[in-house]
């Protein structure tokens, strides 16, 4: 479901690219603008309450943290800010490369949580199983790869740089 999210997304802000709105006129800028709308639905999440079934709430995601790790539910917090932040950061351009840099770190750091969820058979409130790595890691990968591919695409926020003497001199 999550993965559609991204890609419609993204097919609408490429489309409106082509009807001529300038801002998605290229694939990478609609691609940023797509994760974050996607991110805007898996980021909420970490903030709906457990009586909420209808999609994972702070409950399901709590469940999903290793054991190993302390505060599960500070780090559910956590990355839920985190995303909205990088959600932010992907459709400002000066925010752009940095944000899609720190995503794709991000979704590195948060892999063991679903390959936890997964191996251990974590269920969500709803009776739904988390999401099985066959799926899962493909799904990671292409969240990597969409980030670092917009941040290869960004331009790195420039330097001013002093007035050549040429220039002074004309």
């Amino acid at each position: 479901m999550i993965p559609l999210v991204l890609v419609v997304a993204t097919l609408v802000f490429r489309a409106l690219g082509a009807l001529g709105v300038r801002r998605f006129a290229s694939w990478p800028v609609s691609a940023a603008h797509g994760m974050a709308v996607m991110l805007l639905f898996t980021a909420s999440a970490h903030f709906v309450p457990a009586s909420v079934t209808a999609m994972p709430n702070h409950a399901d995601l709590v469940r999903m943290v290793p054991p190993f790790l302390p505060f599960a539910d500070a780090l559910v917090y956590v990355t839920g800010v985190l995303e909205f932040l990088a959600a932010a950061g992907l459709v400002l351009a000066a925010t752009r490369r940095w944000a899609a840099l720190g995503l794709a770190a991000l979704f590195v750091t948060l892999l063991p949580a679903n390959i936890y969820a997964a191996t251990a058979d974590v269920a969500f409130a709803n009776g739904d199983p988390a999401t099985p790595l066959w799926q899962r890691i493909p799904e990671q990968v292409l969240y990597i790869a969409v980030v670092l591919w917009v941040a290869r695409a960004s331009t790195p926020t420039r330097q001013l740089s002093p007035i050549s003497k040429e220039k002074v001199h004309s």
